[in-house]
Order: C-alpha cells, then sequence, then structure tokens
C-alpha cells in the first residue's frame, strides 16, 4: 500500500466488497499506486459501510471520497447480501407461480441432491440431515395451466386460455409480488409463456393491477426446468429486494461526486448495470472476486496452475487456476436450490474468522460454525454483545492479533473476554487449559481448510505440487501458515493488499453481458450435417449478440467499441456432463462447417485434457447443449506494484512495532512485529514475526520466513521442519 499522503493522488479506478463482516474497498490512482480502505459491514444501510471503507482507505492519500469522487473512470461492487438474504430466509415472499399442469410440486420436490447440497463433508455422511430445503413459494401460489411443449419446440397440446385467465385473477386475489411463469420446454419455444404475459398484462389492464410478470424464457432460456424455475424465484425472493442497496450505494456515490458508471460484478467474470433486467448472476459476486484477481494476478507473474483461497469471516473459499483459466459450473446450487445460473466454480465451507464455537453435548467434542458472527466479530468485541467464542477470540487469546489495532483501533479486543468466555463454554467443559484448546481450535479450522484445498485438488486429478497457492482475504494472511502446511504447494503467495483482493478482482473485470441458449444440436460423427450446424449457431448467435448490444446501449456503451465472444457446451452424443469451449477465434460474424469441425477438435482436445484421453469418443458424434454469447467493453485495470527490492535484510526500523508473544507450537514465543506498510520490496520476515495493517494481520510463526518481492507479494516458505 502506498503511505504517500500527498495530496495529488488522483484516484481512477474503485472495486467494493461487501462481505458479511467487512467491507473492503480496493483504489488504484493514476501511477498504479493503490490504497485499501477497511469498514464493518452495514447491513441495514450497505452504502453507510461502503463509505466508511472508502473514506478509510482514501484516508492513507490524505484525500476523501468526496475530494476524489470526480476523477474515477469507474466503480465496481461486489457483495454477498442477496445471498445472506435467501441463507438467513430474509428474502421478499408471497410469489407467483404458474407452470405446467402437473408439475405444480415440482418446485417443493426438488431434485434428490438438494437434500444433501451445501451440507459439510459429515452431514453427507449421515442421511439424518438429508432434508429438502423449504420451499420459497407456498403451494397455494402455484398455478398449473394445461399446455405442453416437446423437447424439440413443438407445440403439441394448445394452452388452455381460460386457465391462464383463472390463475391469473387468483394469484392477483392474493396479492403476490411477481408471478414467475415457467413452463416444460419452454426454452425450446417460448410461446406459450409469451401467450400468459399477454393474457396477464390484459387482466392487470383491467383490474388497474402493475403486478410484474417475469418468463423463464426470458430470464435464461436454458435446459432444466427445476433450476430455471428455481432461478428465476430466486431473482424475486432475494435479488430484486436488495437492488434498492445497490441503489442506495450509487446514490450515495453519486451525492459525493461521482460521474462514473456504477456497476455489479456477476458469478461469470464481468459486471453490469445495476439496473440491468435479470441480477441473479450477482448473487454470488462476492466471493467470485477473488478469483478474477488471481487470474490477473496468475497472467502477470506467469503462473499457470494457482489455487485461490479466501479467509472470510464467514467461510472458506476455494477455487482453482487450471492453466490460467478457471472453470464455470452450471450445477451450482445456493442454499440448497439447484439453479442454472452460470458460475465461476468455487468451493465453500462455513469455517470462517466469525464462526462461533461449541461443545457437542452428545460426542463432547469442539464443533466450529457453520453459523458465525460475522460483523461482529466475537466475545472480545464487547460493544457487540456476543456471548458465543468465535475462531477471532482464539486468535487474539493467542497473541496472534494486536487487541489495540484491529480493523486499525477502530474495534478494541477485549483479550480477557475472550479468555473468559473460551474457558467457560470450551476449555472448562472439556476439562483443558483454555490457551491450548484456543490453539487446538485453530488446529481443526485450518484443517479442515487443508483437507478442503486437498480434496479440490486430488479430486479433480492434480497433485498441490503442481499449483501455487494464493491466500487472501481479512484472515487469510493469518491461517495461511497452518493450512497450507500440511501440503506441498510450489509456492505461499499472499498479497500486501490480500485483505482487499476480492475487491481487487472486481476492478479486474471487465463490463459485460452474457446470455445464455439451449440449442440442443446433434452433430454427426463424420460432420455430414455441419453445414446444418453452422447455420443453426450462427442464427443463435445473432441473436445472443443482439441481446447484448441492447444493453450496452442501454448502459450508453456504444456497441461498436464492444467485442462479442461466443463459446458452446458441448458433449458426445449420450454423455452426461458437457464442456464450455471457447469458439471466439472462428466467429467472424458466422460459422461454416469448417468451424464447425474445428469447433469439434477443440473439444476434443479439452476433454482430453478434463478427462482420459482414452475416454474420448467421436465416434458417437457430438451433442451441441448451450450455445453462449458474450459482449465484453474492455474497463480500466489495476497494475500491480513494482518496486526496485531492496536489502534482503531484516525491513527498516521505522517498521519495527517492538515484539508481542505469541503461542505456537506448545509454548510461547517472542515474535517480531512489524508494520507492514513499512515493509519494502526485498525484505525478509523472519519467523516468528507478525506484520500488521490496518486491514489484515499476516503469522510468520517459527521456522517460517517471508519475502517480499517487487510486487509486494510475500512468498512465505518454511525454512526448516
Amino acid at each position: 500500500m502506498s503511505t504517500d499522503d500527498r495530496p495529488s493522488h488522483e484516484p481512477r479506478l474503485l472495486a467494493l466488497d461487501t462481505g458479511g463482516t467487512m467491507t473492503d474497498s480496493f483504489v488504484v490512482d493514476e501511477e498504479a499506486n493503490y490504497t485499501v480502505g477497511k469498514a464493518q459491514t452495514t447491513p441495514a444501510d450497505e452504502a453507510v459501510g461502503v463509505k466508511r471503507s472508502l473514506d478509510n482507505g482514501l484516508g492513507y492519500w490524505g484525500t476523501s471520497l468526496a475530494e476524489s469522487a470526480k476523477s474515477l473512470d469507474g466503480v465496481v461492487y461486489s457483495g454477498t447480501a442477496m445471498l445472506n438474504r435467501l441463507l438467513e430466509r430474509e428474502g421478499e415472499g408471497n410469489i407467483g407461480v404458474i407452470t405446467t399442469k402437473g408439475f405444480e410440486d415440482h418446485h417443493r420436490m426438488g431434485r434428490g441432491i438438494q437434500s444433501w447440497a451445501d451440507l459439510s463433508y459429515a452431514g453427507r455422511l449421515h442421511a439424518r440431515e438429508h432434508e429438502h430445503p423449504e420451499p420459497i413459494v407456498p403451494r397455494e401460489n402455484i398455478k398449473g395451466v394445461r399446455e405442453r411443449t416437446n423437447m424439440l419446440g413443438v407445440p403439441v397440446v394448445s394452452i388452455y386460455e381460460d386457465e391462464i385467465r383463472e390463475a391469473v385473477h387468483d394469484l392477483l386475489d392474493r396479492d403476490v409480488r411477481v408471478i414467475c411463469v415457467c413452463f416444460i420446454y419452454a426454452y425450446a419455444n417460448p410461446g406459450h409463456e409469451q401467450t400468459v404475459a399477454e393474457i396477464a398484462e390484459e387482466i392487470k389492464a383491467e383490474r388497474d393491477d402493475d403486478t410484474p410478470v417475469w418468463l423463464s424464457s426470458e430470464q435464461n432460456p436454458v435446459r432444466g426446468e427445476t433450476p430455471r424455475l428455481n432461478t428465476l424465484i430466486l431473482e424475486a425472493y432475494a435479488v430484486e429486494p436488495s437492488r434498492e442497496q445497490l441503489y442506495s450505494i450509487e446514490d450515495t456515490l453519486e451525492a459525493e461526486g461521482l460521474e462514473s458508471p456504477f456497476r455489479v460484478l456477476t458469478s461469470s467474470g464481468g459486471t453490469i448495470a445495476p439496473d440491468h433486467d435479470w441480477l441473479v448472476e450477482t448473487m454470488l459476486s462476492g466471493p467470485i472476486g477473488g478469483v478474477f484477481g488471481g487470474e490477473f494476478l496468475a497472467d502477470k507473474i506467469g503462473i499457470d496452475n494457482l489455487v485461490c483461497s479466501d479467509v472470510g469471516g464467514t467461510s472458506f473459499d476455494v477455487a482453482l487456476i487450471t492453466e490460467g483459466h478457471y472453470p464455470t459450473r452450471w450445477d451450482q446450487s445456493l442454499a440448497q436450490f439447484l439453479t442454472n445460473i452460470p458460475m465461476t466454480a468455487l468451493d465453500s465451507i462455513g469455517s470462517g474468522t466469525g464462526s462461533y464455537l461449541r461443545v457437542d453435548r452428545a460426542s463432547h467434542r469442539i464443533e466450529v460454525g457453520p453459523d458465525s458472527a460475522g460483523y461482529l466479530v466475537g466475545v472480545s468485541n464487547e460493544d457487540a454483545g456476543v456471548e458465543t467464542p468465535t475462531v477471532t477470540d482464539c486468535t487474539a487469546l493467542l497473541g496472534y492479533i494486536n487487541p489495540d489495532f484491529f480493523l486499525g483501533g477502530d474495534i478494541p479486543i477485549d483479550v480477557d473476554a475472550a479468555e473468559a468466555a473460551i474457558e467457560d463454554q470450551i476449555s472448562g467443559p472439556l476439562d483443558e487449559d483454555p490457551i491450548e484448546t484456543a490453539r487446538g481450535v485453530l488446529d481443526i479450522v485450518e484443517r479442515d481448510m487443508a483437507n478442503e484445498l486437498r480434496s479440490m485438488v486430488l479430486g479433480l486429478g492434480y497433485s498441490p505440487e503442481n499449483y501455487t497457492l494464493v491466500s487472501y482475504g481479512g484472515g487469510g494472511p493469518l491461517h495461511a501458515a497452518g493450512y497450507s502446511l500440511p501440503l506441498d504447494f510450489q509456492d505461499v503467495l499472499i498479497p500486501d493488499w490480500a485483505a482487499a483482493f476480492s475487491a481487487f478482482g472486481c476492478a479486474c473485470a471487465d463490463a459485460a453481458y452474457r446470455y445464455d441458449r439451449s440449442v440442443d444440436a446433434i452433430l454427426q460423427p463424420d460432420f455430414s450435417n455441419a453445414d446444418d450446424i453452422a447455420d443453426t449457431l450462427t442464427e443463435v448467435y445473432h441473436g445472443l449478440r443482439a441481446q447484448a448490444e441492447e444493453a450496452f446501449e442501454r448502459d450508453g456503451i456504444d456497441p461498436e467499441t464492444t467485442r462479442f465472444e461466443p463459446s458452446i457446451r458441448a458433449q458426445y452424443t449420450g454423455m452426461l456432463d458437457d464442456l464450455e469451449v471457447d469458439v471466439a477465434e472462428f466467429w467472424d460474424g458466422g460459422l461454416d462447417a469448417d468451424d464447425v469441425e474445428a469447433i469439434a477438435e477443440k473439444f476434443e482436445a479439452e476433454f482430453g485434457r478434463v478427462f482420459q484421453r482414452a475416454a474420448r469418443s467421436p465416434e458417437n458424434g457430438y451433442q451441441l447443449t448451450v450455445a453462449i454469447g458474450e459482449g465484453i467493453a474492455p474497463s480500466p485495470k489495476p497494475e500491480l506494484p513494482d518496486e526496485e527490492p531492496v536489502s534482503a535484510d531484516d525491513p527498516p526500523e521505522a517498521a519495527s512495532k517492538g515484539e508481542r508473544s505469541i503461542y505456537w507450537d506448545g509454548e510461547w514465543v517472542d515474535a517480531a512485529i512489524w508494520d507492514m506498510d513499512e515493509i519494502q520490496a526485498g525484505n525478509v520476515i523472519e519467523g516468528p514475526a507478525v506484520t500488521e495493517a490496518p486491514a489484515t494481520t499476516m503469522l510468520v510463526p517459527p521456522g517460517f520466513e517471508a519475502p517480499l518481492d517487487r510486487n509486494r507479494i510475500y512468498h512465505l516458505r518454511q525454512t526448516h521442519e
């Protein structure tokens, strides 16, 4: 972080990450200097926390948001408010659904996987925990209408218009907030859903009613009735109510003088305007930001394989970047609801720094989470009124965090209160020493994190030895040594700006609109119908491009300044899982038979990389499942710091903050305390040591060292076993 206090800094790029605990801001100026701001999240009105975070970060440059807003070229937001609404069931209900007759229960019944999706590993092992999530829409608000379209998009049963009228009147009588329409195979032919919309508009006009009617064929016309309906419902339940939060943040920034665009990060990697028709793609934007930051970092410093690990206040999130790219998932579940939202592949466990600690009465063992104190931190934050100890209380008791410098001193930490709570609720019932218990808790947490990393890497057929680990989030630098120790990564990276790394990732994203559409076209093994496939894809891609251009025009962005990148999801005919293949290199406004053959060859290469080459089955032909079109408007990007390294000796005297006793490996040791902002490129932090910044703390245990490179990235490594 730059510590230059000159008022000449002109912030150009601003990225925000509003998490469940902290709101991080990452600001870049005209010379690629950056500053990191941090403040407690304010769930009731996120704009308050956002402004505090920005003022906190800009304060290091001797300026404020009000003084610098006009110089900004862009602002990107990510957050977890929408997801938290769903997880905590605090969304807005009273939603109406119209679906195909006979399928009124498929939202309530769901899929079998929903009974265990998102459970911990232990929960998946025990059938007693397998329960379907409580439906968001009550059965009485779901109406069936006789109609049927087959999988080819051919209507086989005409729609019963009298039943549409009856269903619409009934739902409006119930005063529903929105009517969601999802018919079987509507993605192949939206005609019947559009008929419902037309009739509903007539009825609304008669009743002077303005209840919106949403069609699944407009939101995301892809195969999968249950996830398609769930996604539409989640848009109404958790996303739409959060739109006001986005407008509040935008209004706050504009009141401070912001004149540049305010955009929101999506789970697939682009940014969209907050008034975009469908915002459900932004539900998981918070933890996803770090993955995009990891991809940017890997590209800049020449790393092919990178494991991204984010330690936040409520969760531990992990993603893999292999050969410079991250995979996209279609089967992601949110709070056990299957969705069809394209999302960057990310795994998460409820092990964050704010996770609550309890002793299980039956097993007499310590349980960590999955619930969390979030922005309230823990018992040690006496003003918060928390009564159950958390992971942060343990780190405070062990001396790892400075009780007078947590969040730059904004949150005083009472170590005695933490010790009393741990002794009363955890170590006492176990008849153990509170210090040993606190360290044992961190061993459990960091072991769970290491297991999550191991299972993700090995589960995909790779090995940690082939990957570099990057650790970030407010708690990443504090726990990196513990959870990386059991694994043999090539290197462990901790960026100087780790606390705001997810926000940094937001700043790396372009303005982009992605549209997906099921095609379900079969390409014969001998490519005899390649011309027909080329015509089909060309027509679909032109439609997707038109959608993207319309969205950019609405944002005031000239479509001529954008580019269009098509891709396709494909599988061998009869195969269950498909793979996404980029076809932009073949697109010049259209495709021909030769392009289709080249796309098949590219799919073969991707299949051989993800699976085994011996499993390739070109003799079965290819099924092209989903066409994807993404319009991209390039946005300003941050630059990595580039400082000339100085001596590899200890940091300069100005960086020293004395010593503090920390507990490690069964004993108290004296650790050097360093001011992270004063450490210079080339300096080596020798353990035992703790480096402190207002936004985070990095622990370098005994037997470890952490040299700082020219890009202000620490390389944490063992010096001996």
